[in-house]
Order: C-alpha cells, then structure tokens, then sequence
C-alpha cells in the first residue's frame, strides 16, 4: 500500500529561516493566486483525502478540531461529519464561504474564520486536533507555520496533513509551471512538506510520535484536454500563469501538460486517470 515511516523524536532540529526573504509579499501575491479562478470546484474532488486524513487522525466526537487552509472545507466537513467541535479557516473569505454553504446543506455546526496559516488566531493548546489537506503545504514560511500548527494543538493532540510528494504528479507539474514562471528566488518548495524527511525536521523536536504514509489520489477526467480546461479555469495557479503567458507560450505549457498527464494516465485511451501521491500524516505532540 505504501511506506509507513514511524519516528521517534530526534533530539534537534536543522531548521533555519532565510532572512533575505520576504515573506510577507510572497504571501500576498500567493493570496491573489488563490483568490483567482474557483478552487473549490477542484477542491470538492479531493472530499476523500478529507475523509481518509480525519480517519487516519482518529477524530472523535466532541473533540476540538481546526482546519488550516481549509479551502472550501474538505477536512472540515469530514471532521464535522464525526462530531468533532470544528473550526475552519482560511485566509480566502470566498472559499470559506463556499464551506459554510457545504455545512449548511448538510446540517452541519462549523465555526468559519479567516486567519493566516502563519499567524493562527488562537490560543496556545486550543484544539485537539489540526488538520490540513494540500493548504499549510504552500505557506512560504515553512518554520513559521509548522510553529503555529504544534503551538494550537494539546499535548497528546494530534496533527494531521495530505501533502503532495515532489515525486508525484502535483510534484512534476510544479515542475513543468517552474520552467515558465519561477518560484521567488530562495523560496524552499511546498513539495518538501511531501517529504518524511522535512516532516521530522519541522515536527520533530516537539513531537512524540510521526507516522508518514504515501498515499494516491486518482483524478478521473475525460481526457488531458479536460484536465487543462478544468485546472486552467479554476485552479488558481495554472489559471494565473497562463494569464501571465502569451499564445505561443500558453501553447507550449499545454503541450507539456499534455504530455505529463497522457505519459502517468492509468486509465486507458479513452478517459483520463492519473495518480496523484500525497504524504499522510500523522503527528502526535509531546505531552
């Protein structure tokens, strides 16, 4: 099924921060990304990786549970669907908005609140559990908001995270993005979050136990060229780099695209199947 990694807490932890880099304007140029085109009509696909992480972190009733960059709510939703008491943020208004209209279809109680993954509004040891799915990943500082996660979490509390591997399809695709626009220079990627190694550097020294476990989300569309128009229109970072583009290179990434998704498509020559693997984990805090 996949590698299980189980740590034991190592005594230190590498981490340094890079002081040359401003944060601050990344983090505002990445909430304008975000904003941009309608992630929650790719987000509600992922409802399953929601529902697999709340198990995987043992979610009970009534206990206190935070969703960090939770989008438009898919770990919130499973986590509420367990009676856990929910808190669901995000530093997007319009994709928590579009969670708060998915509980009230369901009839679920959340609690909705903008708030910064990097600056988390909350009191030391608010919560039971954290949870995020493909959101705490993209904060450019990595150190800062691993910080916030262990500081809200309880002793004995659990933090849970589904973070795509830079070995996976997300990986490779950031990759093909990368060659037409660049990430900020000295930016560490997202995709070291997908990486036991970097998950026992950012936990690690404040955690009593780490479980790691390689994952795969399948996306299921009608063909590349689906694929493309989807994440394209929607997603905010490919929506906004191929605004960025002129048609000859728009052209080119479509191509390479293309060519990435039929080379790992799963599913035959007539729909589109293509693997995507994400790290499971699962970090228990230090009493």
């Amino acid at each position: 099924m996949g590698l299980e990694l189980k740590v034991c807490v190592p005594a230190a932890s590498t981490q340094t921060t890079a002081t040359s880099i401003d944060f601050n304007a990344i983090k505002q140029r990445q909430q304008v990304t975000w904003a941009s085109g309608d992630f929650a009509v790719i987000g509600t696909t992922l409802q399953m990786v929601g529902e697999s992480l709340a198990e995987a972190v043992d979610v009970r009733a009534d206990e206190r549970v935070l969703d960090v960059a939770a989008g438009n709510g898919n770990a919130t939703l499973a986590a509420a669907r367990r009676f856990g008491q929910v808190t669901s943020t995000d530093y997007v208004p319009h994709l928590l908005e579009k969670g708060a209209n998915r509980a009230k279809a369901e009839g679920l109680d959340i609690q909705f609140q903008v708030a910064d993954a990097e600056d988390l509004p909350f009191e030391k040891e608010a919560f039971d559990v954290a949870l995020s799915t493909f959101g705490v990943m993209f904060t450019p500082d990595h150190i800062k908001a691993a910080g916030e996660l262990m500081r809200v979490v309880c002793g004995g509390g659990r933090i849970g995270m589904a973070n795509w591997t830079p070995e996976g399809f997300i990986g490779q695709l950031f990759r093909v993005i990368a060659n037409y626009v660049p990430p900020p220079a000295g930016l560490p990627s997202p995709m070291l979050w997908g990486t036991e190694p970097r998950i026992v550097e950012l936990f690690g020294s404040d955690a009593a136990d780490i479980r790691c476990v390689r994952r795969h989300f399948n996306f299921r569309y009608r063909s590349a060229a689906h694929w493309i128009e989807v994440f394209r229109d929607f997603y905010g970072p490919t929506h906004k780099i191929y605004a960025t583009l002129d048609p000859v290179r728009q052209a080119r990434l479509t191509e390479e695209i293309t060519a990435l998704l039929e080379r790992l498509n799963v599913g035959g020559p007539n729909s589109l199947v293509v693997p995507g693997e994400y790290l499971e984990v699962v970090i228990v805090k230090s009493t």
